[in-house]
């Protein structure tokens, strides 16, 4: 597959994740699971809403918006023994390493992929947690360290699970696949940086472990997603600052087609920072804000993007939100609200299309 190709310009989709409605939510975490069976009866039902969504919205690229999943980094529990799962005191999934691993259910996420594909034409999205991420969340000093001494180590671990599930997607036909490593985009924040004694080589290792992930695979798009954890802001988390100047010999690095940044927030930096990407590599414009209670307009996307333009080629940008709009099962963020905003951003992008085209 040529990387670059698109059939029009200004593509848009999601970044992944979809708010889960309150019944989405029963479902995941009830106190008597429901049957297999009747389980995947009703996601089945569900996911095909949010597909619903997306394709009402205008969207060209579209995903099931991790609804299968019970945590976006907590689907590695699907895929290898090795984990144990309980939850954080506001009832969020908590996932920690506490011995070897090894496979559990390969196939996973190819198979929400699988039921995607039945469900619209569209091309698909699916998405993989990066090897660093999870182990910045995932390992713990204290009940991991008899299966892996140093977190390092359980990050190695982590990539050739990864890898099968990646080949597993390919096979699927799936069009893109995303890396999820918000934790690399930390490393523009000096205050993150001041917390290691070399940021650069955490930041390097950060890319090496996903590189070895994507490693000659061919036959689809591959991208890497990035952001300050935009959607924590749905959780009133901390805000991370900084352009993307710090890593961007580690970005370039990356053996990606696209990269998903994040641009609506002030504290992303200078668009300028475009200039310095590799050429062919194509940018997954965040033009879209996620903070609930704020709705961007058509005007205002149109500008982030023409913004964006003085820097990089249209043929490049592709429409995206900053971040997912799931961030954790304690958030609260409205599906109407979410739909709005999707069809400002398809709406935006036909402005672009046809003043640009």
């Amino acid at each position: 597959m040529d990387q670059m190709s698109t059939k029009q310009l200004f593509p848009t989709s999601v970044v992944g994740s979809l708010p889960r409605p309150d019944y989405v939510k029963d479902l995941i975490n009830r106190e008597s699971p429901a049957p297999p069976d009747e389980y995947r009866r009703l996601m089945e039902r569900a996911v095909s809403s949010a597909v619903a969504l997306q394709e009402m919205a205008g969207l060209d690229v579209v995903t099931d918006g991790e609804w299968w999943r019970k945590s976006y980094i907590g689907v590695i529990a699907e895929l290898a023994h090795g984990f144990r799962v309980d939850h954080y005191s506001d009832g969020r999934p908590r996932t920690v390493v506490v011995d070897r691993l090894s496979p559990k259910n390969p196939g996973f996420i190819a198979r929400e992929v699988s039921f995607l594909k039945t469900l619209t034409g569209k091309q698909i999205k699916a998405t993989l947690p990066s090897p660093a991420l999870l182990g910045e969340r995932l390992w713990d000093a204290e009940l991991s360290s008899g299966a892996y001494p140093k977190r390092e180590d359980f990050v190695r671990a982590c990539v050739p699970i990864l890898r099968e599930e990646l080949q597993r997607l390919v096979r699927e036909g799936v069009s893109v696949v995303q890396i999820d490593d918000p934790h690399l985009c930390l490393f523009v924040d000096p205050g993150v940086r001041s917390q290691y004694e070399d940021p650069d080589k955490a930041a390097g290792f950060a890319v090496d472990m996903t590189n070895e992930v994507v490693a000659g695979i061919g036959g689809v798009k591959l991208a890497c997603h990035l952001c300050r954890r935009a959607g924590a802001r749905a959780r009133g988390e901390a805000r991370f600052c900084g352009g993307y100047g710090p890593i961007l010999p580690h970005l370039n690095r990356l053996k990606v087609h696209h990269l998903t940044l994040e641009f609506t927030a002030p504290e992303a930096g200078d668009l300028a920072v475009l200039r310095d990407l590799r050429e062919d590599m194509e940018i997954g414009l965040g033009c879209v804000g996620t903070e609930p209670g704020r709705v961007d307009t058509v005007s205002e996307i149109v500008a982030r993007v023409e913004a964006a333009m003085k820097h990089l080629d249209a043929a490049r940008i592709t429409l995206n939100p900053d971040c997912g709009f799931a961030p954790g099962s304690a958030a609260v963020v409205s599906l109407d609200e979410v739909y709005q905003k999707l069809k400002n951003e398809a709406a935006a992008a036909k402005v672009l299309r046809d003043k640009y085209a």
